[in-house]
């Protein structure tokens, strides 16, 4: 035997198909390469559990494995010939009927626990479970969308697609990209329920996404056309002229990239004044007329 299936799992021989499931999971969640990047020994062990996890949820594979027809790789296991000496099957005088190559004691045996198709009676096609994931997500996918690289439980790599317009909790289905079904039947999916990360200037609010963006003076009094960098992009900007702090100003279609109709980007100015003392806007400030200006506070 080049290794022991049941060993890697961590079970013993009479476990059932849910003990060996509960298992995997387990040792899935300890092993993963996502939650071991770079440990090789983990890594290994991973692939042994997954390709254990894969004979033992395999009725025909595991029924053959357990009676030494095959071991753990698949590979097929030397087996007693009829007639072939001591504990042979077949020999002179064992009483069984010797029927194109096989006895009757064998017809009767595999006639009662397979059916003509091959598959284990009482089992048929079962689907495989679905596999849960969580995942960080950065904020401008979530706006924008985009791919993220996945490793699934097998060690698989998959490029996910990420919509635009993901919110964090939400989760994204993987048809078939789950545990592999027994008896033929289809594989689960992979949930990856994600968590999208928050951005230090960006504020999202539904499909709208809200900034506060900075001006001088200069620019708040006389307007201009100022460099903008959006989610998507850079644009320019026409701020108005005689703008002032908490004027909010709305680029349309530059927030979340859903379709057919993307949100907008709100740009709230803010007006700030140089940090250093200026003798000369001081004196400006001092002599003009509109300082006295009444203003509705």
């Amino acid at each position: 035997m080049s290794w022991d299936p049941y060993a890697a799992l961590g079970v013993p021989r009479a476990s059932s198909a849910e003990d060996i499931r509960k298992a995997y999971r387990k040792l899935a969640k300890e092993l993963h390469p996502d939650v071991r990047p770079n440990d090789k020994a983990s890594a290994e062990r991973f692939k042994r559990a997954t390709a254990a996890f894969n004979m033992l949820t395999d009725e025909a594979q595991r029924g053959r494995f357990d009676r030494g027809e095959i071991d753990a790789d698949g590979n097929e296991q030397p087996q007693f010939q009829p007639g072939a000496g001591f504990g042979g099957f077949a020999g002179a005088g064992a009483g069984a009927r010797a029927r194109g190559g096989r006895s009757d004691v064998f017809e009767d045996l595999f006639d009662g626990l397979f059916s003509r198709g091959g598959g284990a009676r009482g089992f048929g096609q079962q689907r495989g479970e679905d596999v849960r994931y969580r995942m960080d997500i950065d904020f401008l996918d979530a706006v924008n969308g985009g791919k993220r690289r996945v490793t699934m439980s097998d060690g698989r790599t998959l490029d996910l697609a990420i919509p635009a317009g993901l919110n964090s909790g939400q989760t994204l289905r993987l048809k078939g990209q789950g545990l592999p079904g027994a008896g033929g039947g289809p594989s689960g999916d992979a949930l990856v329920e994600v968590k999208v990360s928050e951005h230090p200037v960006f504020r999202r609010e539904g499909d709208d996404i809200r900034m506060d963006f900075k001006i001088t003076l200069v620019e708040a009094v006389e307007g201009g056309r100022v460099p903008v960098q959006t989610p998507s992009g850079p644009v320019t900007m026409s701020v108005p002229p005689n703008s002032s702090s908490g004027d909010l100003l709305k680029l349309r279609g530059k927030g979340v990239q859903t379709r057919p109709n993307p949100g907008d980007l709100l740009v709230r100015l803010m007006i700030v004044l140089p940090r250093k003392d200026d003798p000369d806007l001081r004196e400006f400030v001092s002599k003009w007329p509109g300082r006295k200006t009444d203003i509705q506070r």
